[in-house]
This record gives structure tokens, C-alpha cells and sequence, in this order.
């Protein structure tokens, strides 16, 4: 069993909760620090030092101009994210979506407010499709933003954001465009792993193409069904976006601004690119699969032939062992000296007729 001080927090609350009965602990509430990654005021564009609250930083932000409070999440449950809503002011359908994930790429307007949630995935790495369960695992990342706030919420082990805040510190320039800037650099950084998971995943297809068309090697067809169906969940996180990046583009103009939507057009760009790979990899692995199974389909008649060839083989010694098998006194050549060995040099005859014959025709 793993040392208390080794566990996440909601580990070592459950942990001393169910210790409760025995040592008479009471049951401990997870402070809400414990989901919060990081909690950052920006001042026209730069980063005011200290660590902060949610309560404080938007207290901070307000009193302000050019500011606003950057804040992320790692899988809250409801009751910590319902703190950090009653104090921005999030939508309550929006945080139930938060806090439930699993949740369809898309964007929604409430008021002063957009929600836009994305798909994250992973590329896993592995040395072969039939020793693996997985190749590409799938996260959400939700951001709320409004003029002075920036809310992330990620749920899953990748897709954190911490490179992204160290760019975004390290450009000022970036980060003073506001908030909506926030989003379009989240944004970007989902969608360019996108590609390079996309790139893993051709080479993939290429190992699987060659391995199955290769001269006399045996077709496989479970690894194929399988990078297909990882293809079809990265299409699920990838095609939907399209709608959502073009309204960002063509509508909410009034919180969005010009500078901004010209960035925004170029992280679409990079979705359609990804979309448009994921969807040439379907039709690749379509038609891979129906070559492959025409494929397995000639070997099972190759196999058959040589079946029904070893099968008119063995025919012919077993007919005449039949016939002189049965008992009767009368019967051909029995009181013949050379009847036995004739028989057998007869029967060898035509067994090697039978396998030159077949060998020929190349059913064996």
C-alpha cells in the first residue's frame, strides 16, 4: 500500500475517510487547491508575481484596466467547481459539462461568455498493433472566457497547458490581445497535436500496408480493424471543430477581436489540414481492409486447393487398400507371386502422376 503523502490529494481525503470508522477521523473536504493548477493575473500583458486565489485575482483584475485573471483546472468535481462559478459568474449548463466531460467538440455562447470545448489526444507509443490496446487516448480540454477571465478545465492525464502559459509568458505582445488570445493559443496548441499525432499515426498505416502485402506473409487482419477504429475516434475529436472555428471567425465580433480572428483562421486552417488527413487515412484503411480480406480470401482458396489435392492423393492408396481389404476368396492376383509389389509400384505410380500433376497446375 502506497504512503499517505504519496497519494494526490482527493487519494489521501478518501484514504483518512474511510479510516474513519476506526480512528474516529472526521471525513476531510478537498480544498480547492487541490484541482487548481495554476491561477495567474496578467496586467497589459505581463504576469504580476505572487500566487493568488480565484476570489483575490478577479478582485485584482476588476480594479483594472487591461487585465485579466488566467486560471486552470484538472478534473474538479462539482462542488469545487461550483466556488469558482458562483465567482466568475459561469453558466450553470456550462459547468455541468465541465464537471461531467465526455462532452462533444463544440462552442456556446451565455451572454459576455464562451464556452468552447476541445479534444485532446495522445499518441501512445508501441512496438507492435497486435501487442497493443491502444494507440491514441483522447482528453477534453473546456475554456471559459470573458474580457477580464480566462477558465480552463482539463480532464485527463495529457493535454496539459503548462507549455502553453510559458509561451504566452514569454510573449507579451501575444498575451496582451486579452483573453480571447488565451483561448486561440489553447486552441492552437490542441490542434498542432493534432497533426503530429496524425503523422504517428501514417506511419502506422505504412508498417500495417507493408506487413500485409508483403510476399509470402500471412494477412492480418485485427491490426487493420484496429488503427481503424483509433482513426475513427480521432476523427471524432477533430471534424467537429470545424463549425465551432469558423463561427469564431465570422461571428461574436464584438468580443472577439480583428487580430485575433486573424490568428483564429490560422489554427483553422491547421484543423482542416488535420481533418482532411485524418479522412484520407479512413479511405486508405477502407480500402486496406477490403484488399486485405480479398487477400485472405485467396489464401483460404490456396489452402483449399492443396487440401483437395493431399485429398486425391491419399484417395487413390486408400480405394485400392479398400477394395483388397475386403474379404473375399476370388479377387485378382491374391495367388500371384509378384501381385503384392505390383500393386504397391501401381499405386505409387499413381500417386507421384497425381503430385506432379498437381505441383504443375500449382496446387501444391
Amino acid at each position: 500500500m502506497p504512503a499517505l503523502s504519496s497519494l494526490r490529494p482527493t487519494q489521501r481525503a478518501a484514504r483518512l475517510s474511510t479510516k474513519g470508522s476506526k480512528a474516529l477521523l472526521p471525513k476531510l473536504r478537498v480544498p480547492l487547491s487541490a484541482y487548481v493548477v495554476d491561477c495567474a493575473v496578467y496586467v497589459d500583458g505581463k504576469r504580476l508575481p505572487g500566487r493568488w486565489t480565484h476570489e483575490r485575482a478577479l478582485a485584482e483584475v476588476r480594479d483594472r484596466d487591461d487585465a485579466f485573471v488566467w486560471i486552470g483546472l484538472h478534473e474538479p468535481d462539482e462542488e469545487q467547481i461550483t466556488g469558482i462559478a458562483d465567482v466568475f459568474g459561469l453558466h450553470e449548463l456550462a459547468v455541468e459539462d465541465a464537471v461531467l466531460a465526455h462532452q462533444r467538440p463544440k462552442l456556446e455562447r451565455y451572454d459576455d461568455m464562451l464556452f468552447l470545448v476541445l479534444k485532446t489526444v495522445n499518441y501512445i507509443p508501441h512496438e507492435s498493433l497486435v501487442l497493443t490496446r491502444e494507440v491514441v487516448e483522447t482528453g477534453e480540454v473546456m475554456v471559459f472566457v470573458s474580457h477580464d477571465f480566462v477558465v480552463t478545465v482539463r480532464h485527463g492525464e495529457h493535454g496539459g497547458l503548462s507549455d502553453v502559459r510559458k509561451r504566452m509568458d514569454a510573449d507579451p505582445e501575444h498575451i496582451r490581445l486579452g483573453p480571447f488570445a488565451v483561448m486561440h493559443a489553447i486552441a492552437d496548441a490542441v490542434v498542432d497535436h493534432y497533426l503530429a499525432v496524425t503523422m504517428h499515426m501514417a506511419t502506422d498505416i505504412d508498417a500495417i500496408e507493408e506487413v500485409a502485402f508483403s510476399p509470402g506473409s500471412r494477412t492480418e487482419i485485427e491490426p487493420i480493424y484496429q488503427i481503424k477504429r483509433e482513426v475513427v475516434e480521432l476523427r471524432r475529436s477533430v471534424n467537429p471543430l470545424s463549425v465551432p472555428f469558423t463561427r469564431l471567425q465570422t461571428e461574436h465580433k464584438d468580443l472577439i477581436s480583428k487580430e485575433v480572428r486573424r490568428y483564429l483562421r490560422d489554427v483553422s486552417d491547421h484543423q482542416s489540414l488535420a481533418a482532411d488527413q485524418i479522412a484520407s487515412y479512413d479511405d486508405m484503411l477502407t480500402s486496406l481492409v477490403q484488399a486485405a480480406l480479398a487477400r485472405v480470401g485467396s489464401q483460404q482458396n490456396d489452402d483449399m486447393r492443396k487440401m483437395a489435392a493431399w485429398a486425391a492423393l491419399l484417395a487413390v492408396p486408400t480405394m485400392v487398400a479398400a477394395i483388397y481389404g475386403m474379404n473375399f476368396k476370388f479377387m485378382p492376383e491374391l495367388n500371384w507371386t509378384w501381385g503384392y509389389p505390383g500393386v504397391m509400384a501401381a499405386m505409387a505410380v499413381s500417386c507421384a502422376y497425381l503430385y506432379f500433376r498437381f505441383r504443375k497446375q500449382k496446387w501444391l
